[in-house]
């Protein structure tokens, strides 16, 4: 199956599910928790089961993909509701992809049939990691497009990606950061830069590039989950995510990076609007002081440079 064609059959249920008032944003982020849950299903079964260094997903026993299978109605939506609180207080890649993860299919024979006639009909971890990332980055770029949603704040257009990686030219053994990475676009870029023009690379090198190498930092939870399964799906990162959630800005992180990759975003940082016990209202400040910084501004594209 070609990445066009998945996308197409993905793209079809998401019309339908317009109809019921979810959004192309909302859709992908229920497509993003029923994947990964039915990937890591697959990941139970033969062959994987069979490798020396075998180890289990990390998914609590009761909050699996069988257990959506398994029911329907009203005892399947509530279930669903369960499996995104707990799997969101999971540590790693769990905790990111379902933090304050909501389920936003109203109608519990639409989820069912999401579930079963979509999602789990498809065989996704036989699937290489080129057809399935690129995939997932057409849903991310259709979603981008929905302006009504504001997706595209998240989402540099991957020609533009592409020219900046190639100038300046990632290689292996350097660490790579992005600090304010959305949906993942350079340090997806910067390492297949890496694997095909160092093809020779040896094993460590490889698994250095997929689980040490690379570092983003993302400030929104929506977005943040939406990069780690991009990343994921495109088969960097593990059970340890290398994105975190948190402002980049807000300290250093005590690491030292070889290369900056990003697309600082725009605008300023002002102050957050209160009530307090008094019903009056008022404002508290927002700016984040560094003493590594040479000069102090509100500005957030400055302040990334």
């Amino acid at each position: 199956m070609t990445s066009a064609t998945i996308v197409q059959k993905l793209w079809n249920y998401c019309n339908v599910l317009r109809d019921d008032g979810m959004s192309y944003g909302d859709y992908v982020e229920q497509l993003t928790y029923l994947l990964f849950l039915k990937m890591m299903h697959e990941r139970t079964q033969p062959p994987y089961t069979l490798l020396p260094d075998y180890q289990p997903p990390p998914i609590p026993e009761g909050y699996d993909w069988p257990s959506l299978l398994a029911r329907d109605g009203d005892d399947l939506e509530g279930h669903y509701r369960r499996v995104l609180e707990r799997l969101g207080r999971e540590p790693g890649t769990l905790g990111v992809i379902f933090r304050k993860a909501q389920n936003k299919v109203q109608d519990p024979a639409m989820l069912r049939r999401l579930i079963v006639d979509l999602i789990d009909r498809e065989h996704w971890s036989s699937l290489s990691a080129d057809v399935k990332g690129e995939a997932y980055e057409a849903l991310l770029e259709r979603n981008a497009q929905d302006v009504k949603t504001g997706a595209g704040q998240y989402f540099t257009p991957r020609p533009l990606i592409q020219a900046m990686v190639d100038v300046m030219r990632p290689a292996p053994g350097m660490k790579i950061c992005d600090p304010a990475c959305g949906t993942g676009g350079f340090l997806l870029a910067a390492h297949d830069y890496i694997v095909k023009r160092h093809p020779q690379m040896d094993r460590g090198q490889l698994e250095d590039l997929k689980y040490r190498s690379l570092t983003g930092w993302e400030i929104v939870d929506g977005a943040a989950r939406l990069c780690v399964m991009n990343l994921y799906l495109h088969g960097i990162g593990g059970n340890e995510t290398v994105i975190k959630v948190d402002d980049s800005l807000r300290s250093h992180p005590g690491m030292d990076f070889d290369l900056v990759l990003t697309n600082p975003p725009f605008g300023k940082k002002s102050s957050l609007t209160f009530v307090n016990g008094e019903g009056e209202q008022g404002w508290e400040s927002l700016v984040v002081f560094r003493d590594d910084f040479w000069a102090s501004t509100s500005n957030k594209q400055l302040n990334f440079l």
